[in-house]
């Protein structure tokens, strides 16, 4: 019976435990912890990254109408004068009406994404905008290991022991 180690903690915290560290690994592409976590790690991350080479070309492009307010050469938004019903005038903003092409998922990928955000943690950039974690696992990671066999796109380096508490550290990186 195949299981997978407990890491002496209880499940929600060892779950959110993992999801952190795939999360952090996948973000950055390496990270420094115990062997038997990164154990843990690698298998979750190896099924992540094969499930994005699997799916990363599978949408369709489609238009989308977009509205968007006008803008002018400074990038201001232009505004006009309008005259309301009861003969008060106000400002409005003028907008625009354009055709976007834009990614739609099918839905083998759609479902892809969603296990993926099951494994993974929601994260913000350093200008506090959110990374989008399966768009770089499917258009930047995927496409990295397309004519890789499957399987071996993490790789554990042994470092030593901590110093604190003698805990043998490795390094998991994306290969």
């Amino acid at each position: 019976m195949a299981t997978n180690r407990k890491l002496g903690k209880p499940t929600d915290i060892r779950m959110a435990m993992l999801k952190t560290l795939t999360t952090d690994l996948i973000m950055h592409g390496k990270i420094e912890t115990t062997v038997s976590r990164a154990k843990e790690v690698k298998a979750i991350a190896d099924s992540l990254i094969s499930l994005a080479i699997k799916e990363k070309d599978n949408y369709e492009m489609v238009d989308v109408k977009v509205v968007k307010a006008k803008l002018d050469s400074k990038g201001n938004k232009e505004t006009e004068l309008v005259k309301s019903k009861n003969g008060k005038e106000y400002l409005k903003v003028v907008k625009e009406e354009t055709t976007e092409k834009r990614q739609k998922d099918m839905p083998t990928r759609l479902n892809a994404r969603r296990k993926m955000m099951r494994k993974l943690n929601k994260v913000k950039d350093s200008e506090g905008k959110n990374v989008d974690l399966p768009s770089k696992l499917f258009n930047e990671i995927a496409p990295k290991y397309a004519d890789k066999n499957v399987g071996g796109y993490t790789r554990i380096i042994k470092a030593g022991t901590r110093r604190g508490d003698g805990a043998e550290v490795a390094i998991l990186q994306l290969i």
